[in-house]
């Protein structure tokens, strides 16, 4: 099963995650990126890169988090969504919202 974005994500869009992504499975808007499902071969290697922990297999989101798994796949089919695989800078504010999450 695929790996999934969650609301961590929502407002910094760190993209340490899709340069150790072998598939180039992310995609993003200009709040946050996802992992298209279908493109995701589970191996696992943009979770520990993640540096607001945002990234987990989808069955282990937790159960608050459960609708990230539909948004990923629903946002990674909308027209105009662009294929992230490179890194970026993060959002303005990014790094106070990763100190504002604990991390």
């Amino acid at each position: 099963m695929a790996y999934v974005v969650t609301e961590n994500c929502k407002n910094c869009m760190f993209t340490d995650c899709v340069e150790v992504c072998p598939v180039d499975c992310f995609y993003g808007d200009e709040t946050m990126i996802y992992i298209h499902p279908d493109e995701c071969i589970d191996c696992g290697a943009c979770e520990p890169a993640c540096p607001v922990e945002a990234i987990f297999p989808a069955e282990d989101v937790a159960e608050d988090q459960e609708k990230w798994i539909d948004i990923n796949a629903e946002k990674c089919e909308e027209d105009g969504i662009e294929n992230i695989t490179e890194a970026r800078d993060p959002l303005e504010g990014a790094d106070e919202r990763k100190t504002a999450l604990g991390f």
